[in-house]
């Protein structure tokens, strides 16, 4: 391990199939770090708008739109760079970190929104104290939000499956396929066996194996359909978060 990461312990999770995940979740200084960062910028970006406010928006209908400014800058800033921007808000993109499932996955809608709903917990009274505390106390430096919505923040440049690097880069040429429903922890780890064992089966194989799944996935009763290793290999190249 390199940098940081050697202050900090690493998170094993073992997939059905035996491959372990290595995740090495970010300590309490490098999160309190890029949380400065990130009410910085939303200072400023408040700042900025309170002057466009009183200079241009003011007489277009009172105090609401600066209220609904502030609304969405306090509850939907995270979620929004959860959900668009791979899990990195600008504060956990200069630091090398992300936001992913505790399986490693890019997180999920719901679970974004229940992470940064409950920072309300985290800040009581303004002193962070039980942020503070439930970090200390997480082998997985998890705040009371992580815990609730299954998260965890990574640092980028270490956490990694252990064969993910060496066998599925070629995956990266592949256009993402993003399911139309939430997939079981099961589900994932099963298309991502497939992934790296796909250059290690014809073509033909290939779709004969991955035909029952991807039609459980398209809600379809056809075992066997067409591009369904296709299918199966986008979808593994979502997992990676890249829009």
């Amino acid at each position: 391990m390199t940098g940081p990461v050697q202050n900090d312990t690493s998170f094993h999770s073992e997939t059905p199939e035996g491959i372990e995940y290595t995740l090495y979740p970010a300590g309490i200084c490098a999160r309190f770090c890029a949380y400065g960062i990130d009410t910085f910028i939303k200072w400023i970006v408040m700042f900025i708008f309170i002057i466009i406010y009183i200079s241009f928006l003011s007489s277009f209908g009172g105090i609401w739109i600066f209220l609904l400014f502030y609304f969405v800058m306090e509850w939907f800033y995270y979620v929004i760079f959860d959900l668009f921007f791979r899990g990195q808000s600008p504060g956990k993109r200069l630091l090398g970190l992300r936001v992913v499932q505790n399986d490693g996955s890019p997180v999920s809608a719901g679970a974004s929104f229940i992470r940064n709903l409950l920072r309300f917990i985290d800040g009581y009274y303004g002193l962070y104290l039980i942020a503070f505390l439930t970090s200390s106390a997480s082998k997985a430096f998890q705040r009371p939000g992580d815990w609730a919505a299954g998260t965890l923040v990574i640092y980028t440049w270490q956490s990694q499956a252990p064969e993910q690097s060496a066998r599925m880069n070629w995956v990266s040429s592949i256009e993402p396929v993003f399911p139309k429903r939430t997939l079981s922890f099961e589900e994932k780890q099963g298309i991502l066996m497939f992934a790296r064992r796909y250059p290690l089966f014809g073509e033909a194989r290939a779709d004969e194996i991955a035909g029952p799944l991807a039609a459980s996935l398209q809600n379809t009763t056809e075992s066997a359909i067409s591009g369904a290793s296709a299918y199966l290999l986008g979808i593994a190249r979502s997992f990676s978060g890249e829009r």
